[in-house]
């Protein structure tokens, strides 16, 4: 049996490189193709609603940071997004943009399936699927290009705006993914779930749990999730690869990504789907069992939602007796005791998540926060210090740092950070005020002297 599974991976790897070779032949540079994804992503943005909370962001760019490792040549920072939106659907855009729809993340049952469909999105992103289109199609500018794709990879009623003119529409049969790519795509994603050490069978259930929905709830569903090829061809194929695979031992990193698929998954619908359509699936599961953590969880990140915070603290309470150690939820009953002015309650809360994860910036930045509303700045301006040297840095760091400073009369290190937080904010005059005055007050300290004289060779660009 590992002889025929190795066999099976070998023929695979095969396969999969000897297509990307030939599909590679002429493609945009890395650095055109750069540029097509920072437009691709302004077009987007301006469509769509993006999920930024951001413990929502970092389980799928952690998810898919592990994923992509396995990538074979990786040409582009991998970034990964959920868009706040009921559609099913998921896509690769160019230079390593891939994006989540939270309507296909909440039909998903665990995280094999979420890794699947990740997976089998950056074999389009390893193959450059898009990259020979579009060197193929040159006819119109890059915003026009980024729209066009856009319009593709959505489908649905949102293609018509941000697909526009004729030669727009000219251009798109040309763009589209193939029955080629869609088969080189399923290869490579399977071959990347294995070795990340997620079941590839995941990529079947959620393909059945798309045709179902697509069968009975009416939604629009874009082809190329079905049809390329046919949605009956494309799962006898899959199955039957994803049967030569037989599980290895679980790295620790898959295992942690495993075990945080149901906050992740409780986060997106109660954060992105619509507050009274998530309340009914979370009291739904609470008449089936009035102990599930994840449903009191998710009713309580809609409370919050709705600034109804001491109802959500029940519910928070509830979900942590079985989730003691989950650094999502010590975050939301850390917040929402700051929301209604608990500090003491609050720090107690994020000290212990601080034990759990002392580097998670999300726990020390609110942690600060809730010192400096108590008036301890010392504890405050410590953290807050902290938090500069863990990118990235909020620009509100700086900020607070300039008046828990001033609070303790320190006044250089105080017009210094403002100094740099102005700076972020490209508010030149400002940020020189600051400057100049924490220079003036640093007489005696030649290090701090430096670091503003380096500050004020920064602002010059400006």
């Amino acid at each position: 049996m590992r002889f025929k599974n190795l066999f099976i991976l070998i023929v695979a790897f095969l396969v999969s490189a000897s297509a990307l070779a030939d599909s590679q032949a002429t493609l945009l540079s890395p650095q055109e193709e750069t540029v097509l994804g920072q437009r691709f992503l302004a077009s987007i943005s301006s469509h769509y609603e993006f999920a930024d909370y951001p413990y929502i962001v970092r389980y799928i760019n952690d998810l898919g940071t592990h994923i992509g490792r396995q990538v074979e040549v990786p040409y582009f920072p991998l970034k990964f997004y959920v868009i706040k939106d009921n559609t099913i659907n998921a896509f690769a855009a160019p230079a390593g943009h891939v994006f989540f729809f939270s309507g296909l993340i909440r039909m998903m049952d665990n995280v094999d399936e979420f890794a699947s469909v990740l997976a089998h999105e950056l074999g389009h992103v390893s193959a450059r699927h898009l990259a020979a289109k579009i060197e193929r199609s040159q006819k119109i500018s890059w915003a026009t290009m980024a729209g066009v794709l856009a319009g593709i990879l959505i489908g649905g009623k949102a293609a018509g705006a941000l697909m526009t003119g004729s030669v727009a529409a000219g251009i798109q049969a040309e763009l589209g993914y193939t029955r080629d790519d869609e088969r080189q795509a399923d290869q490579l994603g399977l071959k990347y779930t294995y070795l990340s050490g997620f079941d590839p069978e995941g990529m079947v259930t959620v393909l059945q749990n798309i045709q179902r929905e697509n069968r009975y709830g009416g939604q629009d569903i874009p082809p190329y999730l079905l049809t390329h090829p046919g949605a009956a061809e494309r799962m006898a194929n899959i199955e039957a690869m994803s049967r030569g695979y037989t599980m290895m031992p679980e790295p620790d990193e898959t295992k942690e990504l495993r075990r945080g698929f149901p906050i992740f998954h409780t986060m997106v619908v109660a954060l992105c789907d619509d507050k009274e359509d998530a309340t009914r699936v979370f009291k739904k599961i609470l008449q089936a069992d009035p102990e599930s953590s994840m449903a009191h969880y998710g009713l309580a990140l809609i409370l919050q939602r709705e600034g109804n915070i001491h109802e959500a603290l029940s519910h928070l309470s509830e979900a942590l007796r079985e989730n003691p150690d989950s650094i999502p939820i010590l975050f939301s009953m850390g917040k929402a005791y700051q929301t209604i002015g608990e500090y003491e309650n609050a720090v107690s809360i994020l000290r212990k998540a601080r034990e759990l994860s002392p580097k998670d910036t999300e726990i020390l930045y609110l942690l600060a926060l809730s010192f400096q509303n108590l008036e301890q700045y010392g504890q405050a301006s410590s953290i807050y210090e902290k938090l500069t040297f863990l990118p990235p840095v909020n620009d509100e760091v700086y900020y607070n740092l300039g008046l828990v400073y001033g609070r303790q009369a320190k006044l250089a290190l105080a017009h210094y950070n403002l100094g740099i937080y102005f700076t972020k904010l490209r508010m030149k005059e400002k940020a020189l005020f600051h400057f100049e005055k924490a220079k003036e007050l640093a007489q005696g300290d030649p290090a701090l002297r430096q670091r503003i004289d380096k500050a004020l060779m920064g602002l010059k660009p400006l």
